[in-house]
């Protein structure tokens, strides 16, 4: 197997995006390939701004393994992300090793000493990757929403939730870009979510300059319609709360939950259930296209699952997560 560094512009994207749509048939039928599109996207920008170093294996031309290494220059300075996989039909001939090591030499040479993965649920990858040394830290679920069964009476819930709870906060919407004089506020807040569980995972706190959250916004918006709502504590004006989604512009039936999250200050109040409830009051509204949402939380993280209940999500998936630290 040859291993070959791709990026947007490179000529193996197409091929990339079919070894996709094979592996996600046998590992996860429910998840939705990428697009070409999406793909190059992600390639060039990544999540924040900062893309991937990703690579793909080639026998006689065809992708038969791929895999990528995601080192933040913000935080978390000695962690590397490593994800990978193996083209079904090829797989159990060493080709995901091979890969494997190649991505722990690069992380190596950028002085990254703590490594993570994930993957969908599985005995043959859950063996594999502890038999190279990896710990499972944590386990999320994936959970998607279907707009046409939502659970009955979760308008009244949210409605009692902000005429009760929440009374004291107003809501703003924000499509785009968060405005210029919002956006240190907005920084700030974002930051409460090194507040959720890790488990057992080795993790830093995450940082939030304004021009990481610029770069999120370069990075999505190519690719998505965003949609922010933001809680404002009326009596000070303080930023309480905010929740995003991101709605497919290719495949516009298909949203994904990137972010909720409440200020510990303003915490007790049931904004997680106001403004998650009032975000599908706004996209059914102005997505009439829109058929799901899908969130991925750390099982351990009971008050965002009990709010994704509430508004009826369903599991379809979990994966676990695991590291090595690196001597």
């Amino acid at each position: 197997m040859e291993i070959v560094r791709v990026g947007p512009d490179s000529e193996l994207v197409e091929g990339l995006v079919a070894f996709g749509r094979a592996v996600v048939a046998v590992d996860s039928p429910w998840a939705h390939p990428a697009t070409p599109a999406r793909l190059r996207g992600l390639l060039a920008h990544g999540w924040d701004g900062e893309p991937p170093s990703s690579w793909v294996g080639l026998e006689d031309g065809e992708v038969v393994a791929a895999g990528g290494l995601w080192a933040s220059s913000y935080d978390n300075l000695q962690s590397g992300w490593l994800d990978l996989a193996v083209l079904p039909g090829h797989r159990r001939r060493g080709l995901g090793s091979a890969l494997l090591r190649h991505l722990e030499q690069e992380a190596a040479s950028r002085g990254r000493t703590v490594l993570g993965t994930n993957f969908w649920e599985s005995a043959a990858w859950h063996s594999f990757v502890t038999a190279a040394g990896y710990v499972q830290g944590s386990t999320s679920a994936v959970r998607r929403q279907r707009l046409d069964r939502l659970p009955e009476g979760w308008r009244d819930r949210v409605a009692q939730a902000r005429s009760g709870p929440a009374a004291a906060y107003d809501l703003v919407r924000v499509r785009g870009a968060v405005p210029e004089d919002m956006i240190e506020a907005f920084a700030e807040l974002w930051a409460a979510i090194n507040d959720a569980p890790n488990d057992d995972l080795v993790v830093e706190d995450e940082v939030f300059p304004v021009e990481r959250i610029r770069g999120y916004e370069r990075a999505q918006l190519p690719t998505s319609r965003l949609y922010h709502l933001i809680a404002v504590h009326r009596p000070d004006g303080q930023l309480a709360g905010h929740t995003i989604v991101a709605v497919d512009t290719e495949r516009p039936s298909l949203g994904s939950q990137h972010d909720t999250t409440v200020a510990p200050a303003h915490r007790g109040h049931r904004l997680g259930l106001v403004l998650k409830g009032e975000m599908m009051s706004w996209l059914l509204a102005d997505e009439p296209a829109l058929r799901e949402v899908e969130t991925q939380n750390a099982e351990s993280n009971a008050h965002m699952i009990a709010v994704n209940d509430a508004l009826g999500y369903e599991v379809v998936g979990r994966r676990p997560e695991y590291q090595k630290i690196v001597r």
